[in-house]
């Protein structure tokens, strides 16, 4: 790559299911990478493997990549919709004699398979078809690379050095199916080229097929991209990362209340660093990111760790920006209804008290669900504790200096009222606090005292403690 080609990375995942985490990582670090140079980012969803690919894992695909603010500038391409491409530099390759027509039935191929384990070898393709002068179009047939068979390729990957492979350990790699569907290998390297792709950043996991597609970069005739093959991700026992260790799609963590920014935040964390700095904004994410500063140790899974990084930003970030994410919670837990109409400025309205006590959002659309029902739902326990005949004369006094407040109720002017009532009363806070809270919420845990006034608001605070006296 000359110093003045643009940078171009791409994401290219296989939509045979949800979009996991360690896809995740691998998107943000390629999205983080095409930002800090100004380059551009490529989404392209590989989906040659029809027995498996779906609409509906496409789908999830885009949304938790728009869940998660992780724009592309050029995409989503299909691969299945760049077929005459691939026919093209097929027939290249074969006219350059790059390539051949393999006749071995799937029967033959697994009987040498079978000598050459048996053998103490290496299973892979003997080359029966690869010098056959007769090569007819009609017979069932599977296209293969030539490769070569003498030396070594040498893959250069920024993150691990020159790594070598001996080219007589190469199989002579399947290039298009008997069914006339092309393979991954290969229409891989026919996108990066045809996509201009600068790098190829990506999970280690693909390492053992860059050789074969280094191959084929040379065979077409178009240069390399730079590779960097980033660890995977192993879960909180060193095993990869898989269900077992909790929610692996990305909109499982939407659902579960997390941050997008939050998980975005975390993941950068895992297999990058900027000295000791954990929390980053966006901006300071693009800032700072380099891959140099990318460990090729596998990175290991922190549920718990996650969850701290998802409370620093529900505690720090503005009501503003938390709401439109809490606002499908809401709807989730169906203390809001679809169409509910609610103003989004409404609803950070009462984030602030909520902020203090909540580690992801569904535990703060729990702590507001008394302010989304019209009724109060009591704790039995709670409201045979504190709401007794003994209360009634403190709620209604609480009542009358209501009556007098303006809306909207200002914090000083209901703590005044509080104290004024107490000293009435010959009694403390907590003796008046905890009935009041119930009444207000059904629950003994809630936002502070005052807070919950503030939120509920003059008439439905009045209503409440009536009712609580009646």
């Amino acid at each position: 790559m000359t110093d003045t080609q643009k940078i171009r990375v791409r994401f290219a995942p296989s939509p045979t299911g949800t979009l996991h985490i360690g896809g995740v990582r691998t998107a943000l670090f390629n999205w983080l990478y095409a930002r800090h140079h100004a380059g551009t980012f490529i989404l392209r969803i590989e989906d040659t493997d029809l027995s498996r690919s779906t609409d509906e894992s496409i789908q999830e695909i885009l949304s938790a990549m728009q869940w998660l603010g992780l724009d592309y500038d050029e995409g989503p391409f299909r691969q299945m919709e760049r077929q005459d491409r691939y026919r093209e530099q097929l027939a290249n390759l074969l006219d350059a004699g790059k390539a051949y027509r393999c006749y071995c039935t799937a029967e033959e191929l697994e009987a040498k398979r079978k000598a050459q384990q048996a053998a103490g070898e290496n299973p892979r393709y003997d080359g029966t078809c690869r010098n056959r002068t007769d090569q007819p179009t009609d017979q069932p047939h599977v296209l293969r690379f030539k490769a070569p068979k003498e030396g070594t390729v040498t893959v250069k990957d920024i993150l691990r050095g020159n790594v070598n492979f001996e080219l007589k350990e190469m199989d002579d790699i399947i290039l298009q199916r008997t069914d006339g569907t092309p393979t991954y290998n290969f229409v891989v390297v026919v996108d990066d080229a045809d996509m201009q792709i600068t790098h190829v950043i990506r999970g280690d996991d693909h390492l053992s097929n860059t050789p074969k597609q280094a191959l084929l970069y040379d065979a077409l005739g178009v240069a390399r991209p730079q590779f960097a093959h980033i660890s995977m991700i192993l879960g909180p026992d060193k095993t990869r990362l898989s269900k077992r260790h909790g929610a692996t799609s990305t909109l499982e963590y939407q659902k579960q209340g997390y941050l997008p920014h939050a998980l975005i935040n975390y993941l950068a964390r895992l297999g990058w660093s900027h000295g000791d700095q954990e929390l980053f904004t966006l901006e300071e994410m693009i800032q700072h990111f380099a891959l140099e500063n990318v460990t090729i140790s596998a990175a290991v899974f922190n549920p718990e760790k996650l969850l701290w990084v998802n409370e620093q930003w529900i505690q720090t970030s503005t009501p503003e920006d938390i709401a439109p994410h809490l606002e499908p919670i809401l709807v989730q837990e169906r203390l809001l209804s679809e169409g509910h109409g609610r103003s989004r400025d409404g609803i950070a309205r009462i984030i602030p008290p909520l902020q203090k006590r909540a580690k992801t959002l569904v535990e703060m659309a729990h702590g507001a669900a008394f302010y989304f029902k019209d009724e109060v739902e009591f704790d039995e326990k709670a409201k045979e504790k504190f709401l007794t005949f003994e209360v009634k004369p403190w709620f209604e006094k609480l009542c009358a200096g209501l009556e007098k407040m303006d809306e909207p109720l200002e914090h000083d002017a209901v703590e005044s009222l509080f104290k004024q009532v107490i000293e009435e009363e010959g009694i403390k806070l907590k003796n008046l606090a905890q009935p009041v809270r119930v009444a207000l919420t059904g629950q003994t845990a809630s936002p502070g005292i005052y807070d919950l006034f503030l939120m509920l608001g003059k008439d439905r605070s009045l209503t409440r403690l009536r009712n609580g006296i009646n």
